[in-house]
């Protein structure tokens, strides 16, 4: 859990409920207009005036989506936060604010729990946006936590899933598949560790998709993006759950189908020879790896122009009729069904 297993550790019981909120939370700014009153009074006060609110929570769990051996409580604070500013880039909303709330075991002394927000301090540094609440409880099964994001939006700007129409481009973000194999490496060096724990990993030449699972990034620069472009995506979601996934989600709820071009899916060359060396194909690891956090947005053909020769954005492909179905057309041109094979939190195995 901590690096250094002999330094002092301080015992939350000392502390209490209402102490260690506020040890915890008192070097966070507060830098919105928005904000009117943040931590200290039984609810935030927030004013947007004259836009619309986009609220989105996501919930972490220990041993379900995080693991401590080998993630840093630091990466852990930090990831927990992109993983919901994600949903707001998602909606094509600003983010703004953040509440925090932990249920924690005492397993953890003050000490772990400062690492854990010294990452969601530097998210909400890097992101602007404010921490105005949240709780804390006991916890008998680890470490839990649960962040809220809030965000604003001038109503006409919000996008929804449900607004894709038939011909109109399916792009995406950045490139797929890294955390996953990020995970892989990190998993296969976990075992290597549990037979020889003298044995210190070489993490370098996979330092890129090591850091797409331990720290990814919300697209908050593709919200700005559009912006600049004067771009209007039709419908878009994050990629949280694999690229099949989210396809999916778009089609069933623009009522629409959709032909995605194997060939034409982003890969970073450490993800295809990460690939190579666990023996995954590739194609699958982008379609149902998840944890990437880029978002996938339908566009009118008409503003294609608009976004052509981005180096962030690849168009992977275009929506068609409903009955038409969601295909997969492989690199030898057969065309396969979209199958949603991605994360499932309440699968067997």
């Amino acid at each position: 859990m901590l690096e250094n297993k002999n330094q002092d550790k301080t015992d939350l019981e000392s502390l209490g409920e209402f102490g260690l909120i506020d040890h915890l939370t008192k070097h966070f700014p507060l830098n919105q207009k928005s904000t009117i009153k943040g931590i200290g009074d039984d609810a935030a006060v927030l004013d947007f005036k004259d836009k619309k609110t986009v609220v989105s929570t996501d919930l972490l769990v220990e041993g379900v989506h995080f693991d401590l051996s080998y993630m840093p409580l630091k990466h852990l604070g930090y990831k927990a936060v992109m993983v919901n500013l994600s949903d707001i880039y998602a909606m094509n909303a600003k983010a703004t604010q953040i509440t925090v709330s932990l249920a924690v075991s005492n397993r953890f002394p003050l000490e772990a729990l400062e690492e854990l927000y010294a990452g969601i301090a530097l998210a909400t540094k890097i992101y602007n946006v404010d921490l105005v609440g949240g709780d804390t409880t006991s916890s008998q099964t680890g470490l839990i936590i649960s962040i809220t994001a809030i965000g604003e939006a001038i109503a006409e700007d919000i996008v929804y899933r449900s607004g894709a129409k038939e011909n109109d481009l399916l792009v995406v973000t950045g490139d797929l598949g890294g955390a996953y194999m990020g995970l892989q490496v990190l998993e296969r060096e976990k075992e290597v560790y549990k037979v020889n724990p003298n044995s210190q990993p070489d993490l370098e030449p996979y330092s890129y998709i090591v850091e797409r699972q331990l720290k990814p990034e919300a697209r908050k620069d593709i919200f700005e993006l559009f912006k600049k472009l004067e771009a209007h995506p039709t419908a878009m979601i994050d990629i949280s759950d694999g690229l099949s996934s989210e396809i999916l989600h778009l089609c069933k709820n623009s009522k629409v189908g959709c032909n995605l071009y194997e060939e034409k899916i982003p890969l970073d060359p450490t993800v295809i020879s990460a690939c190579e060396e666990f023996k995954i194909d590739s194609t699958l690891v982008a379609l149902s790896g998840g944890e990437d956090y880029e978002l996938l947005f339908t566009l009118d053909q008409k503003e294609f122009p608009k976004i052509k020769g981005n180096p962030n954005l690849t168009v992977v492909g275009h929506m068609t009729a409903d009955n038409e179905g969601a295909h997969l057309v492989s690199r030898n041109n057969s065309k396969i069904p979209l199958t949603a094979q991605g994360w499932n939190s309440f699968a067997k195995t």
